[in-house]
């Protein structure tokens, strides 16, 4: 049986302008129908608006800084016991942390209409940097069901 993910990681290369893996996961993940020229001058439109609108830092430390805001520490996971089915907070490992992070950012930033993607992407970005957002709040819920399920976290490693 072979792995469960694809080989995406190992033959990741950093991105042409900052020369970072995490920007280029990203646009990987922002690319639609195998446009990657289309989603890398989105993503870099939006790092030139950050450096506009936040002069004093690196779009590319803004952008690393809000997917590290974004990420969960822990989630909940479904697990049958009987005939119940309980919602166990587990921890999350830390390529999951960084995929579900730029999943929600793109979530959030597709979820919003009515103006430029590049637009949207920067707003976002800037409300993760300040830990805020729809990126955010989605971490803030799962942190929080995963609060309120802490009853059964004896479940997460029975079998």
């Amino acid at each position: 049986m072979g792995k469960k993910f694809t080989a995406s990681a190992s033959q990741l290369k950093p991105d042409p302008r900052f020369n970072s893996l995490l920007a280029s996961k990203f646009v990987n993940c922002l690319m639609h129908d195998g446009k990657k020229s289309v989603a890398q001058n989105v993503f870099y439109a939006a790092l030139d608006r950050i450096k506009e609108r936040v002069p004093d830092e690196e779009p590319i430390e803004v952008f690393t800084q809000a997917v590290e805001n974004v990420k969960p520490g822990i989630e909940v996971r479904s697990k049958r016991v009987g005939g119940a089915t309980y919602q166990v907070p587990t921890p999350v490992n830390p390529k999951r942390q960084q995929t579900l992070a730029i999943r929600w950012i793109l979530a959030a930033i597709r979820a919003k209409k009515g103006r430029p993607m590049d637009v949207r992407l920067a707003d976002e970005i800037l409300s993760a940097h300040k830990r805020e957002g729809t990126a955010m709040t989605t971490r803030e819920n799962i942190h929080r069901m995963a609060e309120a399920n802490k009853a059964f976290a004896h479940f997460a490693f029975s079998r």
